[in-house]
């Protein structure tokens, strides 16, 4: 198991297909893995290990 945003989920393997799974827009997202800020070119090659904890911040605009 991983945890995402405090949550407990299934282990998917790969960054990429968790936001993907999990609905994220990547190009609105910052990614932070067990305290460590993941690159946006780094999402694809990086892998998830059991135990891990993701935190994933949505911006949001408006005015």
């Amino acid at each position: 198991m991983i945890y995402v945003n405090g949550k407990e989920t299934e282990n998917c393997k790969n960054l990429s297909i968790l936001l993907e799974n999990s609905g994220f827009r990547r190009d609105r997202i910052a990614v932070e893995i067990n305290g460590e800020i993941i690159k946006k070119s780094d999402y694809d090659k990086t892998v998830l290990n059991d135990g891990d904890k993701i935190e994933v911040v949505s911006f949001v605009g408006g005015g």
